[in-house]
């Protein structure tokens, strides 16, 4: 298989895990398609380390652990864009 080949296969990979990490998880997400692809080939990286941490490279990591990783990181995005408006001052109320 080419590099071109394997990347394409990454990236859609990445999309269909991230899409499902911000379907399971309820709210809205502002991301766009190449962000939820990075979401996912990020959630799945970090769910084979994990795997590769608690079962010796025996197994992969599967996709509900990469699902669950990815919902972590989108978590962990949109925690950052909360922050990133109180700081602004446009989530705030005056009383």
């Amino acid at each position: 298989m080419s590099i071109i080949a394997y990347l394409i296969i990454l990236f859609f990979t990445g999309l269909i895990v991230g899409a499902l990490a911000r379907l399971v998880l309820p709210g809205r997400d502002p991301m766009t398609i190449p962000q939820t692809a990075g979401i996912g080939i990020a959630g799945s990286f970090i769910a084979g380390l994990i795997a590769l941490a608690l079962f010796h490279g025996r197994s992969g990591g599967g996709i509900i652990l990469s699902v669950l990783c990815s919902m972590f990181l989108v978590w962990l995005v949109r925690r950052s864009r909360e922050r990133n408006g109180m700081q602004r001052g446009g989530f705030t109320r005056r009383r």
